[in-house]
């Protein structure tokens, strides 16, 4: 075979490698290339849980918040301009605070 590998030539470089680094080297190497491996598929795994998770949370309704407010609200200027009628009726100078302890 012209420039092609036989089974032989590939044989013969791997005798060489396990030469040259060892058995135990190479076994570390395998767990390692297959620890990444399968990382990386349940990484993959997960980014695509999680799209579909998020599709499926733009297709369902957001919950509703309602806004209550109360019927008794109390106008600081009102109370004020109302006491400095009273007291400009009675004479009195007006003190905004009087009203309000």
């Amino acid at each position: 075979m012209l420039g092609g590998i036989s089974i032989w030539q590939l044989l013969i470089v791997l005798g060489i490698i396990i030469l040259v680094f060892g058995t135990k080297k190479l076994r570390n190497v395998g767990t390692d290339l297959g620890g990444a491996v399968k990382g990386f598929k349940k990484a993959m795994h997960d980014e695509e849980k999680n799209k579909e998770d998020e599709k499926a949370d733009v297709d369902q309704p957001h919950a509703k918040v309602g806004h209550v407010e109360p019927g008794n609200t109390y106008d600081v200027r009102a109370e004020e301009k109302r006491a400095a009628d009273v007291h400009a009726a009675d004479g009195r100078p007006a003190d905004p605070n009087e009203e309000r302890k």
